[in-house]
């Protein structure tokens, strides 16, 4: 393959755009973890204020549109490659595992600068529905976005009751299957397994975004069409469905997760009914999300200007983007709690007990995500132009 040979059709800008953006915002819930940490959950309703609920729910939106546009980049990657059924399953079991070596190792040592805990999170799952969809990918194509969308529909009502601790011996497979688990283990050193990211419904998402893929390729009138269509209708049947409570969401029916019952007015009522479930996603999760980034995209195809043009080199090296990113704030909050408080680990991953003296800040997490964002804009303008030049092998892997 030539150096060209992602230029051999003309790349989907709004692709590269809705990339970079979701990426630019999980920056900030990853600022936010290391600067600003709260010793609550953010979603907790009962103890969280409106400026701190929706700088964690707008972050919400980025783990569903990367996991759907990853296999939206599969379908493309073939268009690009000319590539086979089969190279395209050879490409993605290979990724998958090396996307998967990576969160056990290097993504791991980064978060923490030790490893004391193996964190599973969204890069272990992209890397693992990477490797399903080296199966489903010899499907026909109608096949494989009938298994997304019935994996996304269907699993609260059909898997939400099975439980792992009524599995016995084969709990451990549910885990990862879709019950978010922590494993214990007996060594000192490491405290255990985390599953954050169970495969279900996260391949369905990828099936989906994967079936998209012919859909984003067609002309820019019919794409424009489709993305509308089918973002208004995801949100449509996130607002019936939450709104009169009816399915969608663990715990309904009955009413467990009902936000009307709590009393709300107000702006609380708003952040209720946005409270929807993300550890696994719920129906209702991934269509509050992925339905206005359907629906974004093709105003991002026309959008031009500075800002597109730093979102799109993000969104063209996202893999470099995601590794750097944690590595420069971890590296700046080791440095600023150590002059601040006298020690290095201070974040989500080691927070107990907070440091005397430690306020609750949200805007040291604004700062910190508007430093990383521009100090990272280089490095990977210069990767990107990169890629652009060479044909390594290895380039598709990063």
């Amino acid at each position: 393959m030539n150096p060209s040979s992602d230029r051999i059709r003309p790349r989907i800008v709004s692709v590269d755009i809705l990339r970079g953006l979701v990426m630019v915002i999980m920056v900030l819930d990853h600022a936010r973890d290391y600067f600003s940490l709260t010793p609550f959950d953010p979603s907790d309703l009962a103890q969280t204020d409106a400026a701190l609920y929706f700088t964690r729910w707008i972050t919400h939106f980025c783990a569903p549109v990367f996991v759907f546009l990853s296999g939206t980049s599969a379908w493309l990657y073939r268009r690009n490659k000319h590539a086979s059924k089969r190279e395209l399953s050879w490409f993605l079991v290979t990724r998958g595992l090396w996307l998967m070596l990576i969160e056990l190792t290097l993504i791991n040592f980064l978060w923490q600068f030790t490893v004391n805990l193996i964190l599973l999170q969204v890069i272990w799952v992209i890397g693992l529905s990477m490797v399903c969809m080296a199966l489903l990918i010899h499907l026909p194509r109608s096949v494989i976005g009938l298994i997304g969308l019935a994996l996304i529909v269907l699993h609260n009502g059909l898997l939400d009751p099975i439980k792992a601790t009524d599995l016995g011996s084969g709990a451990w497979l549910w885990q990862v299957l879709h019950e978010r688990a922590f494993w214990p283990t007996p060594n000192s050193r490491l405290w255990g397994v985390a599953m954050a990211y169970p495969l279900i419904p996260w391949v369905g998402v990828m099936a989906l975004g994967y079936w998209f893929g012919a859909i984003i390729e067609k002309p820019s009138d019919v794409r424009t069409r489709q993305l509308f269509l089918s973002g208004g209708i995801a949100l449509t049947v996130f607002l019936v469905l939450r709104g009169f409570n009816l399915y969608g969401e663990p715990g309904i029916p009955p009413a467990l997760a009902d936000w009307r019952e709590g009393g709300y007015t107000g702006i609380d009522s708003v952040m209720a009914f946005l409270n929807t479930s993300k550890y696994p996603p719920s129906l209702l999760f991934l269509c509050m999300t992925l339905g206005p980034a359907l629906m974004l995209m093709p105003w991002m195809e026309t959008w031009r200007g500075h800002m597109a043009t730093i979102l799109t080199v993000f969104g063209r090296v996202p893999f470099l983007f995601y590794v750097l990113h944690i590595a420069l704030i971890h590296m700046m909050s080791s440095i600023w709690t150590y002059l601040s408080f006298g020690r290095w680990q201070f974040h989500y991953l080691n927070s107990t007990p907070f440091p005397e003296g430690y306020t609750y800040e949200l805007w040291r997490g604004y700062v910190v995500w508007i430093v990383t964002v521009a100090l990272l804009y280089w490095p990977c303008k210069r990767f990107m132009e990169y890629r652009k030049t060479h044909s390594h092998w290895w380039l598709s892997y990063l």
